[in-house]
């Protein structure tokens, strides 16, 4: 069933054999971590500007606008002109600032996004770096991210700026239990941390159908925490602009405010393509028990298509909350995981515990 996708493992491990044969180990090691950094440069680029252009049209749909129509066909280029925009803008630095933490906040920020992509597969065999503890991987490191909007707020030397940096700290520490208890659903059922054993996982169905109501329950409440580690709306308190002008990017202009504008886009891609790969199958095409025909057709389709389809969908998702919902009050957005949202994972967790002792799963 599988012998149809397509193994993009192949072409690497050619092209590590070609390379192996020309130079040392040293510089082949040196050679593919560079050209797997400017892939993921290129990525990041690339999600910037098709997300920026995707969120304006979402919300024009929302609100019967048109968008964007201006720049280029149908608006297409209007991200790239805000991009030139940001280039000629003069990045200043406040007096009283602590000018190397203020400087180095947007890279931390950036640099952690960039680290959250080794895992994740974006295609059969088509992965930065399959680690075993993929999961506890992705976990650890997205949890330094909110060091960088600590370090920006505090650094700017500005109150809204602090206050929003404070938020933002204790919303992304909060719902990151929540987060990593839903992802840990998944994980008792597989038996693994290893993303590629997650999606192979799912050759004869997603966990999203066949983990049953825990795993369903699991799935949204890893999209809502998602939703509010990212400092979206409705969990934008962080950056209310009625109250906190930019909270903790108000002092950032130029480039430094582009790489925060722009780890927000690529956190919102990747807690998406985690929910895909962990939830919906990732790279993994949809496949019916006893449809032999219907799956072959499916295989056909390559490995990336599902992954990015998949992956899209959430974040379409995401977007839709922002123009549903309004602004939580502080208060509430803590009363919603600590009441709510935190308790309902841990017995859920248990039952899936339950559910995978014995056996009760497609």
């Amino acid at each position: 069933m599988l012998l149809k996708i397509f193994d993009f493992s192949t072409i690497t491990a050619a092209f590590h054999l070609w390379l192996s044969g020309k130079m040392s180990s040293v510089l082949v090691m040196l050679i593919e971590m560079t050209i797997a950094g400017m892939c993921a440069l290129g990525l990041f680029v690339f999600l910037g500007l098709v997300l920026v252009y995707m969120e304006r049209k979402v919300s024009a749909v929302m609100q019967i606008r048109i968008g964007p129509n201006r720049v280029g066909p149908w608006g297409t280029i209007q991200a790239v002109a805000d991009t030139v925009k940001l280039l000629l803008k003069e990045g200043l630095t406040p007096d009283g600032a602590d000018k190397f933490l203020f400087n180095f906040a947007p890279i931390l920020v950036i640099i952690v996004s960039m680290l959250i992509l080794a895992p994740i597969g974006f295609g059969k065999g088509l992965v930065i770096w399959d680690l075993n503890i993929g999961v506890l991987y992705i976990s650890a490191v997205s949890s330094i991210g909110v060091i960088g909007i600590l370090m920006a707020g505090w650094a700017s030397n500005n109150k809204y700026s602090l206050i929003g940096a404070m938020r933002s700290g204790a919303q992304i520490v909060s719902y990151e239990l929540s987060v990593g208890l839903s992802l840990i659903s998944v994980v008792i059922l597989t038996g693994s941390l290893q993303m590629s054993d997650i999606v192979n996982s799912q050759a004869n169905g997603w966990w999203i159908f066949k983990g049953h109501i825990p795993i369903i329950i699991s799935f949204i409440i890893f999209v809502i925490a998602s939703t509010a580690e990212t400092n979206r709306a409705p969990f934008d308190m962080a950056e209310a602009e009625s109250e906190l002008t930019g909270g903790f990017h108000t002092e950032y202009a130029g480039m430094k405010f582009a790489m925060f504008f722009l780890a927000e886009y690529i956190n919102i891609f990747i807690v998406c393509a985690i929910g895909a790969t962990l939830f919906l199958g990732g790279w993994m095409p949809f496949h019916i028990g006893g449809l032999t025909a219907f799956n072959d057709i499916m295989d056909y389709i390559p490995s990336p298509f599902w992954f990015f389809g998949k992956t899209f969908f959430l974040i379409f998702v995401i977007m839709w909350f922002r123009w549903t919902f309004p602004r939580l009050r502080v208060d509430q957005l803590l009363t919603l995981e600590w009441k709510y949202l935190l308790p309902i994972s841990m017995v859920n967790t248990l039952l899936v515990t339950l559910m995978a002792i014995m056996g009760w799963y497609f």
